[in-house]
C-alpha cells in the first residue's frame, strides 16, 4: 500500500458486526457489489462511439476501496484483473488523495506508472458517501489511437515516447465537468478524435453509473454494514484460495518459451519461469527471463502479474471471487529491467503480448503434475492489427484496430476450441458487415484455417484467415502479433500447431510481413493474416475416427491429413471409414510425418 494512503479513512463495522456474518447477506451483498461493476460495464459499451468499445468489448470496470483495495470488478478482460486495483493507489496517491472531491475523475495511462500499455486509458473516480470517501470507481478502456508513428498506436517502436502521446495523473473531470484544456490536448495527439472523446465521456458516464448503484447499496444496509462486508468478501477470497493452494500438487515446476522476435532484431525473446507451490502460497519466479529490449516486447510487473493471477485463478475452484484477497497468496519475482518488469523509456506496446505467452509458458510448466487442467499451447499472442488513413468517402482520417482471434489448444477428454481469443484476452470479433460500413476496407476473406490444429487425440483448434483490401486510398497497416517462428506446442504425444503468417499481396507479387511491421500500402493491395492453430493432446491415432471423419467432413482437414497424420482411412467419394485400412494403418509402426506436421 503506498504510504500516502495509509493514513486514510479506512471504514470498519463495529465489533459486534465483526463477530457475524449473515452469509445470505453475504452473499447478497457480494453480488450487488459486482453487479455494480457490470451496470458500469453495460453503460460504457452502449454509450461508447468506437468499434473497439460497444463491439470488441475491450474495456473492464472495477470497485477499489479506500485503502486501494480491489473490491469487484466486471468481467469483460481477464487482463485486467490486475491492472486498475494496482494503479488506482498509486494514481491516487500520486495525485494526492486531498486534491480530489466528489465529482472529479483522474486520467492516466503511463505504463510506467503500473497502467498497462498506453492505449489502455483509466478514469478514476473517488467515491464519497454521506461526506465520506469510500473508495474509487474505475475503468479501463482500449482506445483505437493515442497518436504515436503508427495509426492505431501499435507498432514496432523502440521508446514508449514513439508509441503515443503518455498521461501522466490529470484531472480529466472537475466538480462532474469535463476540463477543456485536458480533453483539446489529448485529442490534438490523436488520429481518431470522434471516437477518443466519446470513449472518454463514456469512461465519465460509467463512474457515474457505479456510484449511483454504490450508493443505492449503501442506502439500503447502511455504510457499516456494506463496508464490514466488503472487508469480509476479501478475507474470504483469501480463506477459499489458501484452501485451494493446499489442494494442488507441491513442488516445484519449470518451463520456458520464446516470442519470434522483438520487433526490431530478428533475436527472439526468451521466457522462463519456475513455479513453486508450497499449499499456502503460490510463487512464480521469471529470473532467467531475458533482458528488456529496446523494443515494444516488454511488459511491466503489472502485467506480468496479471498473468500469474489469471493461470492461477484457472487452476482453482472458479467461484472464488478475485479481488485483493485472492491476490495476496501470490508472489512473484520478476528482475528490474527485464523483458518482464520493464524500466523506461524503451517501448511496452507490446507488453500484452508478452503477457499472453507467459501465460501459455505457466501453463506448460504445470502441463505434468496437472494433466487434467492444463491446455496444449495456444494461439499465445493478442494479434493486433490496425490500419488508418484518409478516408476517401470523407476525407476525414479515421483510424481501425481488432485483434484476432486463433486455435487453443487441446485438452483432457475435449478439442481445442477454433479460432478463439485465449487466455487473458476476451476481446470479441469485429464483424464484416460493421467494419466495411464504418471504414473504407473490404474483407476478402474470414475463414478457418484448414489443417492448422495441432494433431492429437483430443486435436488443437484451428487458427483464422482474415483478408484485408483497400480501394482508392493507401492506408498505413500494422501488425504486431507473434508465433510466425515457434508454434503452440503438443502435449502428452501431441502434435504442434502450424504457425501463423502474415502476407502483403500486390501487383509486384506477394512478400512475407513477419508478426511485427507496419507498411504503406498501396491502393489495391491485400494482407492476409493466418493465425496459429493449438497444440495437440495425445498422439493423433489415438483420436477417435469418427471424430476425424466428421473434421474432414467440415474442411477441417484434408483427406490426406487424416490418413498421414491420424492414420484414418475417408474414403471421399462416400465420406465413409475403411474400417479394414484403418486398422491397418494404426497397427502400422511407420514414423507419423515431422510430428504430425503435414499440412497438405
Amino acid at each position: 500500500m503506498p504510504p500516502q494512503l495509509e493514513n486514510q479513512t479506512k471504514v470498519n463495522a463495529d465489533a459486534d458486526q465483526k463477530s457475524a456474518t449473515d452469509p445470505v447477506l453475504f452473499e447478497v451483498i457480494r453480488n450487488a457489489l459486482v453487479e455494480a461493476t457490470e451496470e458500469m460495464s453495460v453503460s460504457l459499451q452502449r454509450t461508447a462511439y468506437s468499434t473497439n468499445i460497444k463491439t470488441r468489448l475491450d474495456y473492464s470496470c472495477a470497485f477499489v476501496d479506500a485503502d486501494g483495495q480491489m473490491i469487484a470488478q466486471a468481467f469483460c478482460q481477464p487482463a485486467h484483473l490486475v491492472t486498475i486495483g494496482r494503479l488506482v493507489p498509486r494514481a491516487v496517491a500520486e495525485y494526492g488523495v486531498e486534491n480530489l472531491n466528489p465529482g472529479d475523475a483522474l486520467l492516466v495511462n503511463d505504463p510506467h506508472r503500473q497502467g498497462s500499455h498506453l492505449n489502455d486509458i483509466f478514469l478514476i473516480s473517488p467515491f464519497y458517501y454521506e461526506d465520506e470517501l469510500i473508495g474509487y470507481v474505475a475503468n479501463c478502456c482500449h482506445h483505437v489511437d493515442v497518436g504515436g508513428g503508427a495509426p492505431a498506436s501499435v507498432g514496432a517502436f523502440r521508446e514508449i515516447y514513439q508509441e503515443g502521446i503518455i498521461l501522466p495523473v490529470v484531472k480529466l473531470i472537475s466538480n462532474g465537468e469535463i476540463v477543456e484544456d485536458i480533453l483539446k490536448f489529448v485529442l490534438a495527439n490523436v488520429r481518431a478524435k470522434k471516437e477518443v472523446a466519446g470513449d472518454l465521456r463514456a469512461q465519465g458516464a460509467a463512474n457515474e453509473m457505479g456510484m449511483r448503484r454504490l450508493s443505492a447499496l449503501m442506502d439500503r444496509y447502511g455504510l457499516k454494514t456494506v463496508c464490514s462486508y466488503m472487508n469480509s468478501l476479501i478475507d474470504y477470497s483469501e480463506r477459499r484460495l489458501l484452501a485451494e493452494l493446499a489442494k494442488l500438487p507441491q513442488g516445484d515446476f519449470e518451463a520456458e518459451g520464446w516470442l519470434d522476435d522483438d520487433g526490431i532484431t530478428d533475436e527472439p525473446v526468451h521466457l522462463k519461469v519456475r513455479i513453486s507451490l508450497d499449499g499456502t502460497t503460490a510463487k512464480f519466479d521469471f529470473t532467467g527471463t531475458d533482458p528488456q529490449r529496446a523494443a515494444p516486447m516488454n511488459c511491466n510487473l503489472t502485467q506480468c502479474f496479471t498473468a500469474c493471477v489469471y493461470v492461477l485463478k484457472c487452476l482453482v475452484d472458479s467461484d472464488i471471487p478475485v479481488n485483493e484477497g485472492f491476490y495476496r497468496p501470490i508472489d512473484v519475482v520478476a528482475p528490474e529491467g527485464s523483458v518482464v518488469n520493464v524500466r523506461p523509456p524503451v517501448g511496452v506496446v507490446g507488453g500484452w503480448e508478452v503477457a499472453m505467452r507467459l501465460c501459455d509458458v505457466m501453463f506448460k510448466a504445470l502441463s505434468d503434475p496437472m494433466p487434467e487442467h492444463v491446455p496444449a499451447g495456444t494461439k499465445g499472442m493478442i494479434c493486433h492489427v490496425g490500419f488508418g488513413g484518409e478516408d476517401p468517402r470523407t476525407g476525414e482520417y479515421y483510424c481501425f484496430l481488432e485483434t484476432l482471434a486463433g486455435g487453443y489448444g487441446g485438452r483432457f477428454n475435449s478439442d481445442g476450441p477454433d479460432s478463439v481469443q485465449t487466455h487473458i484476452q476476451n476481446t470479441q470479433n469485429a464483424p464484416i458487415e460493421e467494419t466495411e460500413l464504418n471504414y473504407p476496407v473490404r474483407i476478402h476473406e474470414y475463414s478457418l484455417v484448414a489443417n492448422s490444429e495441432g494433431a492429437g487425440r483430443y486435436r488443437g483448434g484451428l487458427g483464422l484467415c482474415r483478408e484485408y483490401s483497400f480501394v482508392d486510398h493507401e492506408p498505413m497497416f500494422t501488425t504486431l502479433a507473434d508465433r510466425a517462428r515457434f508454434p503452440a506446442w503438443g502435449l502428452h504425444g501431441g502434435g504442434d500447431g502450424k504457425v501463423a503468417s502474415y502476407r502483403l499481396i500486390s501487383s509486384e507479387g506477394t512478400s512475407d510481413l513477419g508478426s511485427k511491421a507496419t507498411v504503406q500500402l498501396a491502393s489495391g493491395d491485400h494482407v492476409r493474416i493466418e493465425t496459429a492453430g493449438g497444440g495437440g493432446y495425445e498422439p493423433p491415432e489415438r483420436r477417435d475416427p469418427i471424430a476425424v471423419l466428421r473434421d474432414a467432413r467440415e474442411g477441417k482437414i484434408s483427406c490426406t491429413r487424416a490418413r498421414e497424420v491420424y492414420r484414418v482411412h475417408i474414403n471421399s467419394d462416400t465420406w465413409t471409414i475403411d474400417d479394414d485400412e484403418t486398422a491397418s494403418l494404426r497397427q502400422s509402426s511407420t514414423p507419423l510425418n515431422d510430428r504430425y506436421g503435414d499440412r497438405s
